[in-house]
């Protein structure tokens, strides 16, 4: 298909990140995304993918052509047997629950918010909350990407483990995805509990609640002092088994895992090794209490599972991760400053899509398969086509 010369700037979901790229498209198949692609290296243009915009830093910022994914959603295949299910890279997550829950089937974790392209939430190691549970790239079993060459590359664990591995999370510098297998698990209920806890009653009990459910977390409120739980687990149980109970609801999985977000803010997450997650907690905490007590917006406290995806914020370690937020209307820069200090203190590393400062003499120190990443990165694109100037700092040094 032929691009769209950009008649205006793009945004993300925020409002923090802006663009003025030369060409626009939204191609509907995998050979027009390789056409585009060919074309962009022809006019020596890079290329970047956006999806619903929710990343918080220039991750899809282009000022050469912009790619759409919106033409490839929707299922391609599904294996109940072999528990995969075979989805097109534009999909948004809130698409795929019923999608997948029609053929039997659910995602084995989400995210609290839903709103994101599935190859956008893969790329960057998205993540729900559950100890004994990774990030949605985590559940991947196989990609299907262009490479800057225009070669439709399928990546399996038997075709090419080594890439398949690297390219989980690679924040599109692999390529365009434009097929995702994951690995899925039959249609689940779960049993949502919200309760309010004073902090300190929270921090005491900790590690009984993250042990009593398959997921928990709570959010730190700095006007009340207080921390919002919230513990999910799979139920055979009936949704009116629950009916009348304050704070608990049993439903689809994908219908209880994601909360509305109709507020918009900026965001940076860190995750930590998990025996780090309480202290860095409190010294957050303290922060708001003397310094920033004007952010009024709540922090996030999740648990995640070590894996070995080589860029993976959880390679390597089990993990907690928190997250921090403000306003999109007010300033967020100095706050997210300060809070970044004490992350480094405790050898966090930044969330991909989320607002860090991180570059990549610091990353490759926090992250031991680095110069792993960046081998193959460099042999499957020489020439950089897919690199923003964001990516480069981040990548090259």
């Amino acid at each position: 298909m032929t691009p769209t010369p950009a008649s205006s700037e793009w945004q993300n979901w925020s409002g923090s990140v802006s663009c003025r790229p030369i060409t626009v498209a939204v191609p509907t198949t995998e050979a027009g995304v390789a056409a585009l692609i060919a074309r962009a290296a022809r006019d020596g243009h890079t290329v970047r993918v956006a999806g619903t915009g929710h990343s918080f830093v220039p991750l899809c910022a282009s000022d050469g052509l912009l790619l759409s994914l919106d033409g490839l959603q929707g299922l391609v295949a599904t294996d109940p047997t072999a528990g995969l299910a075979t989805v097109w890279a534009g999909s948004k997550i809130w698409q795929l629950g019923p999608l997948l829950r029609a053929r039997g089937l659910a995602m084995a974790n989400m995210g609290d918010i839903d709103r994101q392209a599935i190859a956008g939430a893969v790329s960057t190691g998205t993540h729900g909350t559950g100890r004994g549970l990774g990030s949605i790239s985590t559940q991947v079993a196989g990609l299907r990407l262009v490479t800057a060459e225009g070669q439709l590359l399928d990546l399996t664990a038997a075709s090419d483990p080594e890439l398949l591995d690297c390219a989980r999370v690679a924040l599109g510098a692999f390529g365009v995805l434009t097929q995702i297998t994951l690995r899925v698990l039959p249609a689940y209920r779960l049993h949502e509990r919200k309760w309010e806890e004073p902090f300190d009653d929270c921090m005491a009990r900790l590690d009984a609640h993250v042990a009593a459910t398959r997921h928990f977390e709570y959010f730190w409120r700095p006007g009340t002092d207080r921390c919002e739980m919230k513990a999910l687990h799979p139920t055979e149980a009936a949704p009116e088994s629950v009916a009348g109970r304050e704070g608990e609801r049993i439903g689809w999985s994908d219908e209880v895992f994601p909360s509305e977000r109709n507020n918009k803010f900026n965001e940076t997450e860190f995750a930590l090794p998990a025996a780090a997650g309480p202290d860095c907690i409190r010294e957050i905490r303290a922060l708001m209490q003397t310094r920033h007590q004007e952010v009024q917006w709540p922090l996030e406290y999740r648990t995640l599972a070590a894996d070995e995806i080589p860029l993976s914020p959880a390679q390597g370690r089990a993990t907690v991760t928190i997250s921090v937020h403000e306003a999109a209307d007010r300033p967020y820069q100095r706050f997210f400053t300060d809070v970044e200090a004490v992350f480094r203190n405790h050898r966090g590393r930044p969330h991909w899509g989320k607002h860090h400062t991180h570059r990549a003499a610091e990353l490759r120190a926090l992250y031991p398969q680095w110069e792993r990443f960046q081998t193959l990165r460099r042999r499957v694109d020489p020439r950089g086509r897919f690199l923003n100037d964001y990516l480069r700092r981040l990548l090259d040094d």
